[in-house]
């Protein structure tokens, strides 16, 4: 008879690893870096480079003042440095990036303890802080290849423009944005890749997207918009990378799968709400960070009942 042995759990490693994970995330996000440099050049370079690197640094000085042991090879800090790049616009002045990126790695990751103990998107962090310190500099926005101002398409959405952007423009890329937001086939190419190597589930990006798209063609059936209106919302702005890139953070987002589809619906009601009623035109940042922070009590509320325990009324 062979000998069985009972230990607690976890009972099987995978085999994947922090750096594993974060090699495939960067790998994913490759080519909407590709499309950045490409749109918008030398300046999309510098303010890639400033996040990343100023992330590296802040992490390394975190954790030799705490006196812990150094983990830039987990790669943690450059997935963090480039989320956060991939928000910005290729015009901010690189000193704003870099306080970006160290707010993002210290409030956002370093001061909940480091890695796995965060509660709030690092990246989601020091776009929101910047966002509400320099709003000006944050959403002036650059046209692709020629570098001249111009309105992001939710900006014009909003403002009632009628020379919106094609559909294809904004599969393609070719509109004003932040910079890893504008090109949806992008991140759409990683978003398969992610989900090749399993990194990710369908329930948190496709209730979200979801969500988004039911809502806003309800709202553009009652205001008479066409049949094109919630694709635009579907392709505008960061949804499609907060869907697949952000609102699936493994330590951010809920663990049980009725908690992930929670999480997604309500991610997209925020976004919504944001976008047709707020004060700004996108609303993926925020509403991320919300459903962050509903975290803990979605787990609670979520979570499977233990095998043979009583019911809540008893």
């Amino acid at each position: 008879m062979s000998k069985l042995t009972i230990s607690t759990a976890p009972h099987f490693h995978s085999g994947n690893t922090v750096s594993a994970a974060m090699r495939d995330v960067l790998l994913a996000l490759s080519p909407a870096l590709v499309a950045a440099i490409y749109f918008f050049g030398f300046g999309a370079i510098k303010v890639i480079f400033t996040c990343i690197i100023v992330a590296m640094f802040s992490e390394f000085l975190a954790q030799k003042i705490r006196g812990q042991a150094i983990t830039l090879n987990d790669y943690s800090a450059v997935v963090t440095g480039l989320l956060l790049a991939f928000c910005l616009p290729a015009g901010l002045p690189c000193w704003m990036a870099a306080i970006g990126a160290f707010i993002a790695i210290i409030v956002g990751k370093q001061l909940f303890g480091g890695l796995g103990n965060n509660l709030f998107n690092p990246a989601l962090v020091g776009r929101a802080v910047l966002l509400a310190s320099w709003p000006a500099a944050m959403t002036k926005w650059i046209k692709p290849f020629d570098g001249l101002t111009t309105a992001t398409p939710l900006g014009m959405l909003k403002a009632g423009h009628s020379d919106l952007p094609s559909l294809k423009q904004l599969f393609i890329g070719n509109v004003g944005g932040s910079l890893g937001e504008t090109c949806a086939l992008a991140l759409l190419l990683g978003a398969v890749y992610l989900f090749y190597k399993g990194q990710i589930n369908w329930r948190i990006p496709f209730s979200y997207l979801g969500t988004v798209f039911v809502l806003t063609a309800i709202w553009g059936w009652t205001q008479g918009n066409s049949w094109e209106y919630p694709i635009y919302h579907l392709l505008s702005g960061g949804l499609i990378l907060g869907a697949f890139f952000m609102a699936t953070d493994w330590v951010t987002s809920p663990i049980t799968p009725k908690g992930k589809l929670v999480f997604g619906i309500g991610c997209g009601l925020l976004t919504v709400l944001i976008r047709l009623q707020g004060g700004y035109p996108e609303g993926v940042c925020y509403s991320i960070l919300l459903m962050n922070m509903a975290t803990p009590l979605i787990d609670r509320y979520t979570k499977r009942r233990v095998f043979g325990g009583v019911g809540r009324s008893a």
